[in-house]
């Protein structure tokens, strides 16, 4: 059994943070399926919370496109945000600079808009040697061609397409614990 090996792509604990990008007050309403957005990101910030995992998120242009969704800004309440005016989250001060630092190696991405400073975000993640994780059921666009074009480019690119449960899951690795329990009644 020795020689047998894991998939590297599997995240884990030790190496994984989430970035949750530009959900915001102003724009977010207008997104394919805004309330499954929220939602999902819920879970999966509730779900890093419970791992003790690292949580990033940002705000593009806040003094126009609003602060953080309520929601998601109460659960982010011990997170500051990062705010920036680049589309990519490269321009977001010193982020893939701490990322390196915290020897985060797999960055799970959620936000919005999918083919704009999400997909911008993963393409310089994916060029600094970061696996990406783009959560296609906790990004969007405003219209559908832009959010499908957006998940299959970033696919061609390299990035893992997941969902928000695999995501979950595959940090967890085994069920059974207190962790197991906490994160399971988040996902039902």
């Amino acid at each position: 059994m020795n020689n047998l090996k894991r998939h590297p792509k599997i995240l884990k604990k030790d190496s994984t943070a989430l970035l949750v990008i530009d959900i915001q007050e102003r724009i977010f309403k207008v997104m394919m399926n805004p309330e499954r957005i929220i939602e999902n990101n819920l879970k999966l910030i509730n779900g890093f919370k419970i791992l003790n995992l690292p949580i990033y998120f940002t705000e593009q242009y806040p003094k126009g496109l609003g602060e953080t969704e309520q929601r998601l800004k109460d659960a982010l309440a011990d997170t500051h945000a990062i705010q920036k005016m680049s589309f990519s989250c490269y321009g977001a001060s010193d982020l893939f600079s701490e990322l390196r630092t915290k020897n985060i190696k797999q960055v799970v991405v959620t936000g919005i808009e999918s083919h704009v400073c999400v997909q911008q975000t993963v393409m310089d993640l994916l060029e600094n040697n970061f696996q990406v994780n783009v959560v296609a059921d906790a990004v969007s666009s405003r219209k559908e061609i832009d959010y499908f074009t957006a998940i299959n480019r970033m696919s061609k690119l390299g990035a893992e397409v997941t969902t928000t449960e695999s995501v979950l899951f595959e940090l967890l690795e085994v069920c059974g614990t207190d962790e197991f329990k906490a994160v399971s009644k988040l996902v039902k």
